[in-house]
């Protein structure tokens, strides 16, 4: 029987991504989203993909997505990707504690609602692996992100915890954290020339991400080739977040 994965924030551009990278891989893949018609948009550039409007800081619409999922394609899924994020980057002083609310309910609440259904269907099974995606934000802060840190340092503590009390069950859990990725909440800044030179410079590898390269981890932590990482934090940011020694002043050796 062919595998299939389920991927939250599949109208994005790494939602998509790692859908396309699901299907080269040979799954079966949903995509859903809270906007649907963007999942559905999406799922016909990838033969083999379907998308679906789901809310995934609601219960009964991700139960109702994974039973349709199951209807699909047979059974719990292989693979689930916890992709769904959003922002309202403001200083702390100035955001709203609607937004704040707002922010941890997309990024951290949906990851343990479709991570608890996900992984209770799997268990029956014996065997699924979970990513959900992070960020370098939960990991180095950057000023003026309002909630969007903690509730990225809140789903890497969560694939912990999930890892811990799943794994015994035959299940794998683990996330990805992107940074300086030209896709998705960080497209805007870099559609500044400015920035873009900037950003690209502070990476060791002198290149911002793409996708696909989210996408390629992803695959990584599901494949066979993982079997033994569990409750990991993959980071894919070029280096950046290592680099800061290397963007102070420091005089050359011997000078």
């Amino acid at each position: 029987m062919m595998k299939h994965a389920f991927v939250t924030g599949g109208g994005g551009d790494i939602g998509a991504a790692i859908g396309a990278r699901a299907i080269a891989a040979g799954y079966q893949v949903l995509l859903v989203d809270q906007d649907g018609a963007r999942a559905k948009q999406q799922a016909t550039q990838l033969k083999g993909a379907i998308g679906l409007a789901c809310d995934v800081t609601d219960e009964a619409s991700v139960e109702s997505a994974l039973d349709l999922a199951a209807t699909n394609f047979g059974g719990a899924p292989d693979l689930v990707v916890n992709c769904a994020g959003i922002a309202r980057f403001a200083p702390l002083m100035d955001q709203s504690l609607a937004d704040f609310r707002r922010v941890l309910d997309v990024n951290l609440v949906s990851g343990f609602i479709v991570g608890r259904a996900a992984a209770r269907r799997m268990a029956q099974r014996g065997s699924g692996c979970i990513v959900n995606i992070t960020s370098i934000n939960g990991v180095t802060p950057a000023p003026n992100s309002g909630a969007y840190p903690a509730s990225k340092s809140g789903l890497a503590k969560l694939t912990e915890l999930m890892a811990v009390e799943w794994g015994p069950l035959g299940l794998r859990v683990n996330a990805v954290a992107p940074g300086f990725i030209d896709a998705g909440l960080s497209a805007p800044f870099f559609a500044n020339e400015t920035v873009r030179s900037l950003r690209e410079k502070a990476v060791p590898t002198r290149r911002l991400g793409r996708s696909e390269d989210i996408a390629d981890a992803v695959i990584f932590l599901a494949s066979d080739a993982a079997s033994y990482i569990n409750g990991h934090e993959l980071i894919v940011d070029g280096g950046a977040s290592r680099a800061l020694l290397a963007l102070l002043p420091r005089e050359a050796p011997g000078s």
